[in-house]
Parts: C-alpha cells; structure tokens; sequence
C-alpha cells in the first residue's frame, strides 16, 4: 500500500515538495492550497510598473499537479494534530497522513494603521493595487512615495525587505522613463539602521551609493509607531508623508499553528532540527517561512533556502521510509543569501556565505537575466525543460 504524503501549502517550499516526493512510487502524495495557483512572488516586482500582467506571475496548481502527478485540494489548513496524523481542512474535514510536510508559510507582524499600507509581498492582489495608485500618481504628474520593510526583534530571519528595494528601483526606473522623476519624492524607510547589512557591508556601501547617484531618499533607524493616510509615523512622533505606503512587514508564527501541539520558537514558528524534522515527531517535517532556521545573525529565508529545504526533506523521507543506509541532507551546509536585485534597467548580483560576500553590478543583461529566470522557473516546474541545480 502507499504511503499517505500531505504536503501543506502551494508556494516555494510546498509546491517543491509536492515535484520531488511524487517522483518517488510508492507515495501517494496530496497537496493543500488555500490557492488555486503557485504565484511566483519574485517577478511580481513587475505588475506594479506594467511590465508584466499579474497572469505572467502565476501557474495554475492543477496544471502543476497534472504534469508532475500529486493529487490536489484546495482549502485552508485550520490545524495541524501531529500527535493523530491528522490535519484538519477548513471545507473539507479531517485529513490522515503517514508523512506531512508543512510549508504554510508564515504570518505577518501587525502595526497600528496597517489597512493605510499596500505589501508586495502579501496577498498577490495587493500587487494590482499597487499598480492602481501608481497609475493615479503619474497622471496626477507628481507626489510622494515611500517604500520599506520591518523586522521581527525575536527572529533576525524572519525579514523579506530584498522585493522592497526592487520594487523601490522598479519605480524610479518607470518614472524616469516617463520622464517625470523629478516630480517625485521617491523614500525608502526602515526601523533599523542599517538595512540590508545582512548582505555584507562591502554590499551595503554599494546600496548607499547608488541611492544618492540616483537621488533616492532614506529613512532608517526609527522604529515604526503606526501608519496614517498618507503617513508613516514613527517613535519619537516624527513622521514621513506619502501618498502611496508600500511596506513589507516581517515575519512571524502563522496563526493557525497557535493551538496546534507543534513546539514552536519565541517567535512563533515551527521548532526543527536540521534535517527539517519537527522536533518531537518522525513522521512531521517543515519547510520554509514557516519554520525556525539556525545559523548566523546573517540569514534569511529566501525561496531557494526554502526549495533546497523541500528537495532534502522529500530525500529524508525516502531515506527513512526504504530504510536507505544514507545520512539525512541537513539544510545548515546550504545557508546562503543569493538574489538577483533588479533595478529596471539592469540588477545586482547579491552572493554572502559564512566566507565572503559580494555585490556585483549587471548593468542591462541583469533584468534581462532575472526575465529569464522567471521564464525558467515556469517551465522547469511544469517539467518542460530540466532542472538546474541550485536554481
């Protein structure tokens, strides 16, 4: 008889998992969405300014499960009983497992004044409403705009603020082109003092200079009090005025994982160890936003991290199901901060490991090179062409 795989959430880590351990015969494997597509988050940076339509980011879950053979359920996942193997669906009931991978991903932190904010990386509509005020912005011919992102003080991880710079330069790219940047007061903001120095300060410096050549205001190293119409306020009761707010709040434990019997961190999200196993359970494993990774003060969940995480836990689990004489893949050797920072009309090469860390300028063949990928990324999951590894 096969063996019962649910794998919970349609993202990176789930949609990963779901590809890799249905490749093996004797899973039956189960993914559950609360969407009825996998939404690449990473090229969304795009429908803001039009450069794409919000249809090119996404693939539908169906057609993904068609082409790669995992069964597919749309619904909410509302708990998680890991001491019965049991899942609980919002429509459709009760669900048994013999292995789960959870991969829900995370919630969000919550400032006063949130419903005055759009997110880039939130709800893939919010993206479209972004484009709406933008849109409104340029035929008004001017104003101000301010973009940024927050952190969690319980989980130096739990922080997304690379899609905030992109989106940041995306703007300023499209307004120049318009020509109609000088009509705007473009300002990225941040509670702490120095965003982005988990690239490295060699990267950090380079992020500097590039906001005063292209004359991009910063705000940084006040914590946020609360957002206003057209207002960001922060501790000392200072303010920064915008008629658009784009602001990426930081991670933390879903809320659905509350009354769960799962251990969880400080800050709320699932314990594991580093073969991805949740602690306490050898049959229950998560990847992703919604687990607690170790390593340096540097780290930081990104979607590869999540997909490495995913690939070695369906390896584990077919490890530990044949009884396999293999050492289990371990997530820490793979830490790493790897993005492409696209800026429009060119990107930056981002790289940091425990040895070195770099920031290389891609003028021109760097959007073009993320272009790419997105492409890549769409067909390489529905299995049209292979697989690169690492990508």
């Amino acid at each position: 008889m096969k063996k019962k795989i649910l794998v919970l959430g349609g993202g990176f880590a789930g949609l990963e998992s779901a590809i890799a351990l249905s490749k093996e015969k004797n899973f039956e494997v189960t993914l559950v969405s609360n969407r009825e597509y996998f939404y690449i988050y990473p090229i969304s940076i795009w429908i803001p300014t039009r450069e794409i339509e919000f249809k090119d980011s996404l693939i539908p879950l169906q057609k993904l499960a068609d082409r790669n053979k995992f069964n597919l359920v749309i619904d909410e996942v509302v708990e998680i009983v890991g001491a019965e193997n049991r899942v609980v669906l919002k429509n459709s009931g009760s669900m048994n497992y013999d292995y789960a991978v959870i991969a829900i991903g995370a919630g969000k932190m919550e400032h006063k004044g949130m419903e005055h904010t759009l997110s880039i990386c939130g709800e893939p509509e919010e993206a479209l409403e972004i484009q709406k005020e933008l849109d409104i912005l340029i035929a008004k011919g001017g104003g101000k705009i301010a973009m940024g992102f927050g952190g969690n003080p319980k989980d130096s991880s739990a922080v997304r603020g690379g899609p905030g710079f992109e989106l940041f330069f995306n703007v300023h790219h499209k307004l120049s082109k318009l020509g109609i940047r000088d009509k705007f007061e473009l300002t990225f903001f941040a509670p702490m003092a120095k965003p982005g120095a988990r690239m490295g300060e060699g990267s950090l410096e380079k992020m500097n200079t590039m906001f005063k050549m292209l004359n991009l205001k910063s705000h940084y190293g006040k914590k946020i009090k609360e957002f206003q119409k057209n207002r960001v306020v922060f501790e000392d009761d200072t303010y920064l005025e915008a008629d658009l707010i784009m602001y990426i709040p930081a991670n933390n434990g879903h809320k659905n994982l509350i009354h769960s019997d799962l251990p969880l961190s400080e800050a709320g999200f699932i314990e594991i160890n580093e073969y991805c196993e949740v602690k306490g359970f050898d049959n229950l494993y998560a990847v992703g936003d919604v687990a607690k990774i170790e390593g340096p003060n540097w780290r930081a969940k990104q979607g590869h991290i999540a997909e490495v995480m995913a690939r070695n836990t369906a390896e584990n689990i077919i490890i530990k199901e044949n009884k396999l004489p293999h050492q289990p893949k371990s997530y820490i050797d793979h830490l790493n901060i790897l993005c492409v920072m696209d800026t429009g009309n060119g990107a930056a090469f981002v790289y940091r490991d425990d040895k070195k860390s770099m920031m290389l300028p891609m003028p021109i063949v760097g959007h073009w090179l993320k272009k790419g990928w997105g492409l890549y990324a769409k067909l390489s999951k529905l299995g049209y062409i292979p697989r690169i590894p690492g990508m």
